[in-house]
C-alpha cells in the first residue's frame, strides 16, 4: 500500500535572534522546525563558534528546551567549511588546503578535497561540533563554503573532480565519522552556486540528501515561470533528485529571508513576504516530490520589530498548511 510522504516545514534564524518570540510564533502557525543559522560569508567561523559558545550556557540551553517541550524540533545550518579546517593549520598544512586556479595553495575557501589527512581533519572537527549542537536532529547541516567564486580545488588530484564531485568526498566523509558517534546521523547535499549540477563520479552514502538552494533565482516569480535566472537555478533540478532521491530532498528558499533582501545589511529594510510567489512555489515543489519545505527568516529579530513591527511570517505557514498537508 503506498503512503504519503510526511510533509514538514522549517524557518532558518540568526542564533541572535532565537528568542521566545519566534517560538511562539512557529507553534501558533504550526511550522513543526525551528532552525538556526549562523551568518554565512567570511565571518562564518567566527559565527558558528558564537552559536556553540552560546549552547554552552544555561539561558540558551533553556530556550531550546522550551521550543521542544512545546513540540519544535530545532536543527542547526551552517557554513562550516572553514570551521572545520581553520587557516591557523595552514602553516604546519598547506597541503590540507584548496589550491586555486593560478596553482597556489591557499586557506581561503574550502579545502583540497583529496587529502585524507584534511578530510580525516575536518571530520573530526564535525564530530565535535555536532557534539555541541545541543538537543539536535540527527541531521547535521554542515555545508561547505559561502562563496558564489571558484572555491573548488585545483590541485591534480582534485582536478579530476567537479566543485559538486569535490562537496560530495567531503560530505560522505563526514558522514562517515558522524556515524561513529550518532548511528542515525545524516548529512546535506547543498545544492547552492557551483554545485547545482549533480556530481558524476563521486556516488553519495546512504544517510545524504539533497538541500537545494536557488539564491540566484528570481524572488518577485515563481520557480516555475521561466526567465533567465530561474533557468540558471533550475535546469539540473530533475537530475539532482534522480541523483540523490526525492524521499529525503530538502528545499531551502528565501521567501522570508530579509537579511538577502536588505542586502545583509544592518538595518533591516521593511519585508512583505510575496504570498502568491509562495504559494505557487510549494505547490510546484510539491509536484516535483518535495516535502521538506524550508526558508531563510533571517533579519525579523527584534530590531526589526522596533523599527518595522512584528513580521508576517503567516503566507509560508499558510502555503505549507494549504499545499504541503493536503494529498
Amino acid at each position: 500500500m503506498c503512503t504519503e510522504k510526511k510533509s514538514t516545514a522549517s524557518l532558518l534564524v540568526h542564533p541572535d535572534e532565537f528568542n521566545r518570540r519566534w517560538i511562539d510564533r512557529c507553534v501558533a502557525l504550526g511550522i513543526p522546525t525551528l532552525s538556526m543559522h549562523p551568518v554565512g560569508g567570511f565571518r562564518s567561523p567566527l559565527t558558528m563558534k558564537d552559536m556553540l559558545d552560546k549552547l554552552e550556557t544555561a539561558e540558551y540551553r533553556a530556550l531550546v528546551d522550551e521550543a521542544i517541550e512545546k513540540g519544535l524540533t530545532i536543527e542547526y545550518e551552517m557554513h562550516a567549511a572553514r570551521y572545520f579546517l581553520p587557516k591557523s593549520e595552514f602553516e604546519a598544512h598547506p597541503e590540507w588546503f584548496r589550491m586555486d586556479a593560478e596553482g597556489n595553495r591557499t586557506p581561503k575557501l574550502n579545502c583540497c578535497a583529496t587529502n585524507k589527512e584534511a578530510l580525516d581533519y575536518i571530520a573530526a572537527r564535525a564530530v565535535e561540533a555536532a557534539k555541541g549542537l545541543y538537543r539536535s536532529s540527527h541531521r547535521y547541516f554542515f555545508w561547505m563554503d559561502d562563496s558564489k567564486e571558484d572555491i573548488r580545488c585545483h590541485c591534480s588530484e582534485c582536478e579530476k573532480y567537479s566543485a559538486s564531485d569535490q562537496q560530495l568526498l567531503i560530505m560522505n566523509r563526514i558522514l562517515e565519522e558522524l556515524r561513529k558517534y550518532d548511528p542515525e546521523a545524516t548529512v546535506p547535499y547543498l545544492a547552492y552556486y557551483d554545485t547545482l549540477e549533480p556530481p558524476t563520479k563521486v556516488k553519495p552514502m546512504d544517510g545524504i540528501f539533497l538541500e537545494y538552494a536557488p539564491i540566484d533565482r528570481d524572488f518577485h516569480k515563481p520557480l516555475s515561470e521561466a526567465n533567465e535566472k530561474n533557468e540558471s537555478q533550475y535546469r539540473h533540478l530533475q537530475a539532482l533528485l534522480d541523483f540523490f532521491g526525492g524521499d529525503t530532498a530538502k528545499v531551502l528558499d528565501y521567501w522570508l529571508d530579509n537579511s538577502l533582501f536588505s542586502n545583509w545589511t544592518k538595518p533591516p529594510q521593511p519585508f512583505t513576504a510575496d504570498a502568491d510567489v509562495i504559494l505557487a512555489d510549494l505547490a510546484h515543489y510539491k509536484a516535483l516530490g518535495f516535502r521538506d519545505i524550508s526558508t531563510f527568516a533571517c533579519y525579523l529579530g527584534e530590531d526589526y520589530i522596533e523599527l518595522h513591527g512584528d513580521p508576517d511570517v503567516a503566507p509560508f505557514a499558510d502555503a505549507y498548511h494549504r499545499i504541503l498537508e493536503t494529498k
